[in-house]
């Protein structure tokens, strides 16, 4: 072999390497290592916006877990995810499962706040108990147009009563 087909070779070499080990840190990273020493949970959630699969779960801020899948189920159209949870944790089956934000600009993980219960999940059971992620640009367009109208005059009822005094918003 020439010098220039011995340092082809080599470069390829090296960029199969690369390529497996971005292979390997993606499937630690996305929890794919969790399917050994885990157990499934099923959630059920009106909206996760934000929450993929490798998503974290968390406890007190502590990834104990990962999403494993989501999907529509057609009878309730609410999205049920499943997660697999580390086998050293154990979850009070009145426990709460919120999709949570990393941030304002960052991603979303399912947060779950234990319950009081001595009786725990088993494999493949689902948390009754969730909140689904907040509309937060639903919300910011609520608070403007609700102030758009506030500005326009304030209408009152035959009692008086102005009918801004039950906005669940408040005054900002």
């Amino acid at each position: 072999m020439n010098k220039a087909g011995f340092f082809e070779t080599l470069v390829g070499v090296v960029v199969v390497a690369i390529a497996v080990a971005f292979l390997g840190y993606g499937y630690t990273v996305t929890g794919g290592d969790l399917s050994r020493g885990a157990y499934p949970l099923k959630a059920d959630f009106g909206r996760i916006d934000g929450i993929a699969v490798g998503a974290d779960v968390k406890i007190a801020g502590v990834k104990i877990g990962s999403v494993t899948g989501s999907d529509l189920d057609t009878q309730t159209y609410q999205a049920r995810v499943t997660i697999l949870i580390d086998d050293g944790v154990l979850v009070p089956e009145d426990s709460v499962a919120k999709v949570a934000s990393d941030g304002l600009l960052g991603g979303a993980h399912i947060a779950i706040e234990p319950g009081a219960s001595e009786i725990t999940l088993s494999a493949g059971e689902t948390i009754a108990l969730t909140q689904g992620s907040v509309d937060l640009l639903g919300l910011a367009f609520q608070a403007f147009t609700d102030n758009a109208a506030r500005e326009g005059g304030d209408s009152q009822d035959a009692n008086g009563v102005s009918d801004l005094d039950d906005d669940p918003l408040g005054d900002f």
